[in-house]
């Protein structure tokens, strides 16, 4: 598996129905979360969480929102 770069994310903006979807996702989730204006690494999360879910496969905007929220608020791994 190779590292992930900024090209792996421009890519996925190049296809205007994944763009049209992870926007409806980020939006989705932004509401869910009250995120109001936050810091700019709170979106950045956001939409790594959805990108990384849309290319495992997941392309229905709710979805990915409750998927992404799930991940969001599970609880970080002990690290005992």
């Amino acid at each position: 598996m190779r590292p992930r770069t900024e090209d792996d994310h421009v890519r996925v903006e190049r296809n205007p129905e994944t763009k049209r979807v992870l926007g409806m996702a980020f939006e989705l989730v932004r509401v869910s979360l009250r995120t109001g204006d936050c810091d700019d690494d709170v979106y950045r999360a956001i939409a790594r969480k959805l990108i990384d879910l849309n290319k495992a496969g997941e392309h229905n905007p709710e979805v990915l929102c409750d998927q992404a929220l799930k991940a969001f608020r599970e609880p970080p791994p002990d690290e005992t």
